[in-house]
This record gives C-alpha cells, structure tokens and sequence, in this order.
C-alpha cells in the first residue's frame, strides 16, 4: 500500500510540474514516467486489496465474536443483579421484621415502664398526701395549743394585775400581742404546711409529665418511617428521672 500511495504522489508531483499549453489549461506530461508510474499503481492494489479484504473479514469476526461475548456478559450480568436484587429484598425484609419488633416490643416495654411509674407515682402521691395531711393537722393542733397556752397565761397574768390600771392596760396590750403572735405562728406553719405539700405535688406532677414524654417519644419513633436497606439501629429509652 506505500508503494501505491508514493506513486500517486510522483504522479502529482508529474502533472503540477509539467509544461503547460499556451491559451489552454493542459499540459504536455512524460508519457513514458506517467506510463511506469501507472504500472506500479496497478501491480501494488491487488496484493493491497486482498490485504485489505483480510483485515475486513477479520474485522467481522472479531466483531461477531465481541458481540457474543457481550451478549453472554450482559446474561451473566442480568443473572447476577437479578440474584442481587432477590437477596437485598430478603435481607430488607428480615431487617424490617426485626425492626418491626423490637419497636414492638420497645413499646410494650415503654407502657408497663409507664404503667409501673403511674402506679409508684400514685402510690408516692397517696403517701405524700397523707403525711401531709398528718403534718397539717399537725402543726395545726400545735398552733391551736399555743394559742389556749398564750390565752391562759395572758388570763392568769390579768388577774393578777386586774387592781392595776396601768398594769392592766399593759396586760391588755400583751395579751393582745400574745395572742397576735399565737394567730402569726398558727399562720406560718400552716402556710409552711401548705407549701410542703405544693412542692410534693409539684414534683409529683413533674414525675408523670416526664413519663408522658417518654412514652409519647417512643409512640413518635414508632411511627417514623423506617430505613430497612442499610440495617437497623434501635433507639434506647432512659426512663430514669
């Protein structure tokens, strides 16, 4: 194939160079070289050609050949993610039943928490209640002791100072004070009474609004929509307060 194409190339080169003809656009060229040159063209093609026709046929049967090969890739290839696919399902669907129930039994676990902190908390409400109560009545039957206590020492002490008017003027005004501060102490401690019992409330209160959290909590991550591709990660409650 070179020697055709370097022949063509002396033809050109030939027919460029050649002596033209006055007022016409051809040219006188070497019969002879163009001749020889032409020879060489036509003995090089068939052996060129026959080479050529070899690397077609060649050619086709490489192509037939990339074509089944490919053909039995792209099987083999279906084959494979159609099995990878049928695994990733079952694997996701034992990754969304244990999930399933773990939730459940997440949530069963969370109701008898709650349910045992209801239960304790009403028990410490019933408790506190009472021993508050007992506390008031208490404190209470205290204030009304000192109460009696002060009247009569501020009865003893008029008597006393009954033949005195200055003395019993200032009686007065110390068994009216006696009995002010008796009225102020019952007060306090019935005022301090009340405020135990407030905080006790209080923090029971606190106590059941915590459990309704937690449980609403595990009610929320129930309902939230699961991931099953990429395995599971179950969530932990703290129960504790």
């Amino acid at each position: 194939m070179y020697r055709v194409f370097e022949a063509l190339d002396e033809l050109v080169t030939i027919v460029e160079e050649a002596r033209g003809v006055p007022m016409t656009s051809s040219c006188v060229v070497p019969r002879g070289d163009v001749l020889e040159l032409l020879d060489d063209v036509r003995d090089a093609l068939p052996g060129e050609v026959d080479d050529a026709q070899d690397v077609l046929d060649k050619r086709d049967d490489l192509l037939l050949a990339a074509r089944k090969e490919a053909g039995e890739t792209v099987a083999s290839a279906n084959e494979e993610a159609e099995r990878t696919v049928s695994d990733a399902t079952s694997e996701a669907e034992r990754i969304l039943a244990d999930a399933r129930a773990r939730a459940e039994q997440m949530l069963g676990d969370a109701h008898n928490e709650a349910e045992r902190m209801v239960a304790g908390g009403q028990a410490e409400y019933q408790n506190l209640t009472e021993r508050s109560r007992a506390e008031s009545e208490r404190m209470i039957q205290a204030g009304r002791d000192a109460y009696d206590r002060a009247i009569e020492d501020a009865r003893a002490e008029q008597a006393r100072l009954v033949s005195q008017t200055e003395v019993v003027q200032a009686a007065h005004a110390e068994s009216a004070r006696i009995v002010d501060e008796a009225h102020a102490e019952a007060d306090r401690q019935r005022a301090d009474c009340d405020a135990y019992v407030d905080g006790k409330l209080a923090e029971f209160s606190e106590l059941l609004a915590t459990t309704l959290r937690t449980v609403d909590s595990g009610r929320n991550h129930l309902r939230s929509p699961t991931t099953g591709h990429g395995g599971g990660r179950s969530t932990l409650y703290d129960y504790q307060v």
